[in-house]
């Protein structure tokens, strides 16, 4: 199964712009009459036919429309962009594979990047949802301070987490996350949340978790702690 992506597709007829316009027909060859899969990334997946193999502008008519359920869980990851911004389009593309409902792009005392290219990141959520074969597309925030996120009363009924390295922080969130919630999990730059943030994240109920033995690069603990709370809701009643 091929999946396609058209923002705001209406109940009958759509015609696609030039340059999807011309990967369908040009690239991938397809002609008049032939069935595709679209996704709005709001859930929504459309079965149509192409009804004008325009190069420019093809037309499309929706045969078939169904929904998907949204989850019992939420995984909102906050993080702070790396220096090397080809590093988090790397996990942003992963998380987005594996199954991420929220990001938000976090600012911290040891942050060594303050912005990223949305426009950029939004191009690699939608790829690889199309690969993936999903009809949800998570959310993309711009930057946010730390402390602004932690203090935000928005997340009390989520069950939060702080990722860090420390000797005395070994529960990993495995052990500590609950299955069907909405989780929000914060991961820090490589030279890791200051003291002050620590403390200020433990007032406000963030429990501190472990993502394993290793010293993580940031992009890879924001794919582990996505992996991890995935396969929490995945395993429920596995024995």
């Amino acid at each position: 199964m091929q999946l396609f992506f058209h923002d705001n597709i209406p109940e009958v007829l759509f015609h696609l712009d030039p340059d999807e316009s011309k990967h369908l027909i040009k690239v991938l060859r397809k002609s008049q009459g032939d069935k595709v899969d679209f996704t709005d990334g709001q859930g929504y997946l459309y079965q149509c036919v192409i009804l004008d193999p325009n190069p420019k502008k093809a037309g499309l008519k929706v045969e078939k429309k169904s929904y998907e359920p949204e989850e019992d869980f939420y995984i909102h990851l906050a993080i702070c962009p790396t220096k090397n911004p080809e590093r988090m389009e790397w996990m942003i593309e992963k998380i987005s594979e594996i199954g991420v409902h929220e990001i938000t792009l976090m600012e911290s005392v040891h942050s060594e990047r303050s912005f990223l290219k949305l426009e950029r990141l939004e191009k690699k959520i939608i790829s690889a949802c199309k690969q993936s074969i999903k009809t949800r597309f998570p959310k993309l925030n711009p930057i946010c301070k730390m402390e602004d996120l932690v203090i935000n009363k928005k997340f009390d009924t989520y069950q939060r987490f702080i990722a860090y390295v420390d000797q005395n922080n070994t529960r990993h969130l495995f052990e500590k996350a609950k299955p069907n919630r909405e989780y929000l999990i914060l991961i820090g730059p490589e030279g890791d949340f200051s003291p002050q943030e620590l403390d200020l994240a433990f007032k406000n109920f963030f429990l501190p978790c472990s993502l394993g033995k290793s010293r993580l690069r940031t992009e890879t603990a924001g794919l582990a702690a996505v992996h991890t709370l995935q396969l929490v809701n995945s395993l429920i009643g596995e024995v």
